[in-house]
């Protein structure tokens, strides 16, 4: 798959040497086999080549589309897209990971069909760091709602609580200033239309966990909530959605 973009040999038998040397733990070696080493630096965009040529051809060949979550209109073409995804990834050594891989109802119609059964509400699906759902405007139109994904929003809070560990006896001003630069980051990919309350959450809990790094700075210190709400106004950002709505966004 490389000699089809790469002409020059030397380049290529230099990657299939890296591949074959197997990986170093301390003084003990131990062989690959097949693939790239997990956590190799070069693993990650070899990896992406590969899957470049068993899917992303595949899709424009066969289903004339690139897509990562895929939508079907009728539950058969669903069920023989992924039998076809299947056999594509086995035929070239790979297999779906079956907690990440499933079939579910969603759309404007899923929600009506699923109460007809007696069912609940359609299942959710989480991708690029949200979470999807089924919700219903005002009018009581379908539209397709996003929230931030749990499981993403605790490890995050999990590695702020690491690094403001490691920031205790740093000046408050600077931590509170690092601390809204991580804000800022995260309000800059997630603050979709609809996430508010989600994230007026996630800030909540970010001030929760400053304030605890300050007081565990010393059993002398008297920080309370109105010295965190200085701090939070003097150097974190406003929350407010910053990016418009997929129809807004996508209009040409």
């Amino acid at each position: 798959m490389l000699g089809r973009r790469i002409g020059d040999t030397r380049v290529i038998r230099l990657i299939t040497k890296w591949l074959n040397a197997g990986v170093m733990e301390g003084t003990h070696w131990s062989d690959t086999g097949k693939g790239t080493p997990q956590g190799a630096i070069v693993s990650a965009c070899l990896a992406n080549v590969y899957l470049h040529y068993v899917l992303d051809h595949w899709f424009q060949n066969e289903w004339r589309k690139r897509m990562i979550v895929c939508g079907f209109q009728d539950q058969g073409d669903a069920k023989r897209f992924l039998r076809d995804l299947g056999e594509r990834l086995a035929h070239h050594g790979l297999e779906l990971h079956p907690d990440k891989t499933r079939l579910i109802e969603f759309g404007r119609f899923a929600r009506a069909n699923r109460r007809k059964r007696g069912q609940g509400k359609p299942e959710t699906f989480d991708f690029l760091g949200m979470t999807h759902f089924c919700e219903q405007t005002r009018k009581g139109g379908f539209r397709v709602g996003r929230k931030l994904s749990r499981k993403r929003v605790r490890r995050t809070l999990r590695r702020i609580k690491e690094a403001l560990r490691m920031r205790w006896h740093d000046n408050r001003h600077e931590t509170a200033k690092w601390l809204g630069r991580v804000i800022n980051g995260w309000l800059n990919y997630y603050a979709v239309p609809g996430s508010s309350q989600c994230l007026q959450g996630f800030i909540h809990q970010c001030k929760r966990l400053l304030m605890r790094a300050l007081r565990r700075r010393s059993q002398k210190d008297r920080t309370e909530w109105r010295d965190i709400d200085t701090l939070t106004a003097a150097h974190w950002p406003k929350a407010s959605i910053r990016h418009p709505w997929p129809a807004q966004r996508l209009v040409v």
